[in-house]
Formats: C-alpha cells, sequence, structure tokens
C-alpha cells in the first residue's frame, strides 16, 4: 500500500510503500491498554468528553495508537463540541479508510487506519470549511507528537524511497 510518512526530519513525504501491520490479538493485547484494545481493536467507543486528547490544543500530529502511521494534524483540529476529538481532513488521504458500519441500527462511515485497520471512530458530512467533514476521532486511537518532535515519528519506508 501507499502511505505518507514522516522523515528524519519530521516532514511529511511520499506516498511510499509500506507494508499492512497485521497481528494476532494476543500481540495486540501486549501492545495495548485494555482500553486501547477494545476501541481499536474491537471498534469500541470511548465517553464522550472523556477522551485525554479532546482538549488538546498543542502543535503536532497523531498517530495511529497500534501502528503509528500518521493520521491527523493539529492544524485540521477544531472543536465542534460532540465530545470527541474532530479533524476536518485527515494528514494524508491516503492514510485513512472507510467502511460501512451499520452497528447500531444506524449507517455510519468507519474511519480505519489503512495500513493495520485499527478502528478509529466515524466521519460525518456536518463539519466545517473547507471539507465540511467531521472525523469524530476515539483518543484512545490515536498517539499525539509534538511538532517539535515529528523527527521521532520517522518511518523506515520514507528513508528507503530515499
Amino acid at each position: 500500500m501507499r502511505v505518507k510518512v514522516f522523515d528524519r526530519q519530521g516532514r511529511l513525504v511520499g506516498p511510499v510503500e509500506s507494508a499492512r501491520v497485521v497481528k494476532s490479538d494476543a500481540e495486540w493485547r501486549a501492545q495495548l491498554s485494555a482500553e486501547q484494545f477494545a476501541i481499536a481493536r474491537g471498534k469500541g467507543t470511548e465517553r464522550p468528553y472523556c477522551g485525554t486528547l479532546l482538549d488538546n490544543k498543542r502543535e503536532g500530529v497523531y498517530s495511529c495508537v497500534c501502528c503509528g502511521l500518521p493520521l491527523f494534524a493539529s492544524g485540521a483540529k477544531f472543536h465542534s463540541g460532540t465530545g470527541w476529538p474532530s479533524f476536518f481532513q485527515p494528514v494524508a488521504e491516503e492514510n485513512v479508510a472507510t467502511h460501512e458500519d451499520v452497528s447500531f441500527g444506524m449507517v455510519r462511515s468507519e474511519i480505519l487506519c489503512v495500513r493495520c485497520d485499527a478502528h478509529l471512530g466515524h466521519v460525518f458530512e456536518d463539519g466545517p470549511r473547507p471539507t465540511g467533514l467531521r472525523f469524530c476521532v476515539n483518543s484512545e486511537s490515536l498517539v499525539f507528537t509534538d511538532q517539535a518532535d515529528l523527527s521521532q515519528l520517522a518511518d523506515p519506508a520514507a528513508a528507503e524511497q530515499a
């Protein structure tokens, strides 16, 4: 698959070839907290207004808690009033996938990490300009990296392409 990743200079580059990340439930459980596993691997939802990243106002990037793929940037974050971190676009369209979710008697578009299929949340068509979209994401599905530390997100696939 082709995704955008960060290089050693902290720049978003690509798309580059990256292998899918596939692990057993036991491997995911060993890596994640119980709540992270229930949400990211079990398609759960954290309670509104309880997520650790909801009120985060720092500049930086939100990555997948499971595989580290960059998913959203602070510049696309906005206060939606819904109780979950919300973004009007992903850091790169290649990095997220959507899937029709018909659970709980609703039809919604589930957001998934394209590299490891982690459940992130749902996307709705009631967001702000310029996209009109609201990517409503669980804090437990994300890891935040400050802008000054983006080089720590350096992906081996970026070096291979250089």
